[in-house]
């Protein structure tokens, strides 16, 4: 292995010998670096679509794959491979493929591994974009999708069409419940059936959540979340096993739904920090979801963290903490619509908090599901989802947490 005393990094080559010797921050901050001749101690960023070779022979051996090199910065960048090398560090896995959102990860998963008349069991928790792509465009490739509760075994079982269910989805905690899925449960059931079993981490990460150790094929990250940690950049990832991942490699590689190498590097940049940022978002999450619980206009919390969760003993298994978001039922006002008014009077009377529907800041952000991320659900995949109109969810950023109960309770108290 490389000596760190030489302020060297720790290439793929190096990984398994990484997860044997480095803790998650020593990986987090030196794995996919490779110095070049200039002897930079901080990454490199590529910005180049194209490489240049010594003669005609070397560019064909690169080309047909006799020689490593970069061909295309589509499909093989510097900056974008050590990003990959870094997350699937991390991730304890052999390899990854990035993408140029998160959406563009789960729809390259989707390419590499789906064909028509195939069927897929998804779990009805997930972001509605995700909903939307399984159910409006895959099918238009004749995918079917079945969706059923996240927690419900017995609903995934029953759902399996023999030989034609390729593959299992879903996202834990889910996005905006904090619904915890037993891994283990849904791998075993998924392999017992030679069934893909496919995580979406983004609300964990690894530094919370290492999904491939509880028997996940492939790991989905938005790195445009918490991997970059300050809402500055797009980017998805998928993880997994190398042979898998070449299947996604060549669609990304054909269809080019690539992350750019600027973006790469900044995300590099915030994986230095992840698990401190993590820590400290949980932290914050759980004792503003221990206020919630407690304020008279809430009527029910969803944070994992709670100890009245009904996912929190499995969630203490399968993760170091709960995460950053947290989402609450306000009470409707009497004689006024079905939540809606109470919601939005809660977000609009805030000054600080940001209204948006992106997560993963350090800037705590606030919006309505009902509206925004979940908006374009039906009324009745809302309802089969707990989507209702009271529903706020919060991303717990970095600030005070005390700036942020008071920003909320401005709102909160005024519906009492």
């Amino acid at each position: 292995m490389k000596d760190l005393q030489h302020n060297q990094g720790l290439d793929s080559a190096h990984t398994d010998a990484v997860e044997q010797a480095f803790s998650f921050d020593t990986i987090a901050i030196r794995t996919g670096h490779s110095p070049t001749h200039e002897a930079e101690h901080s990454e490199p960023l590529f910005l180049t679509s194209s490489f240049t070779y010594g003669s005609a022979e070397e560019a064909a051996k690169v080309f047909s794959g006799e020689k490593e090199g970069n061909i295309y910065s589509r499909f093989t960048n510097p900056t974008v491979r050590a990003f990959e090398q870094r997350l699937a560090a991390l991730e304890g896995a052999e390899r990854c493929v990035a993408t140029a959102t998160g959406m563009a990860a789960i729809l390259s998963t989707a390419m590499a591994f789906l064909a028509a008349g195939d069927h897929v069991v998804c779990s009805r928790a997930v972001f509605g974009t995700t909903v939307g792509l399984f159910e409006k465009y895959m099918s238009k490739f004749g995918v079917k999708t079945t969706f059923v509760d996240l927690t419900d075994l017995n609903q995934w079982e029953h759902a399996i069409q023999p030989e034609k269910t390729k593959l299992f989805f879903c996202e834990t905690p889910s996005n905006p419940l904090s619904q915890v899925a037993d891994l283990e449960a849904l791998s075993t059931l998924a392999h017992k059936h030679d069934i893909l079993f496919v995580v979406d981490n983004c609300f964990c990460t690894p530094a919370l959540q290492q999904p491939l150790k509880f028997g996940a094929d492939l790991i989905i990250h938005s790195a445009t979340k918490y991997l970059d940690g300050q809402g500055r950049a797009m980017g998805g990832a998928v993880v997994g096993n190398a042979k898998l991942l070449e299947e996604v490699f060549l669609v990304t590689r054909t269809l080019g739904p690539s992350m750019s190498p600027f973006n790469a590097w900044i995300f590099l940049k915030g994986m230095e920090t992840l698990r401190l940022r993590m820590d400290a978002h949980s932290a914050s999450a759980l004792k503003l979801a221990e206020w919630l619980q407690s304020h008279p206009a809430v009527k029910q919390v969803y944070y994992s963290g709670l100890p009245s969760h009904i996912g929190h003993e499995l969630a203490k298994r399968q993760q170091r903490a709960f995460g950053g978001i947290v989402s609450f039922e306000v009470k409707a006002i009497e004689g006024q619509d079905n939540g809606r008014t109470a919601a939005w009077t809660v977000i609009d009377a805030t000054k600080m908090l940001s209204i948006t529907g992106n997560l993963g800041d350090t800037k705590t952000t606030i919006t309505h599901p009902a509206t925004t991320t979940h908006g374009r659900l039906s009324a009745e995949a809302k309802a089969a989802a707990g989507i209702t109109e009271g529903l706020i969810r919060i991303a717990v950023g970095l600030e005070d947490i005390e700036d942020i109960k008071a920003d909320l309770a401005r709102g909160l108290d005024a519906l009492l």
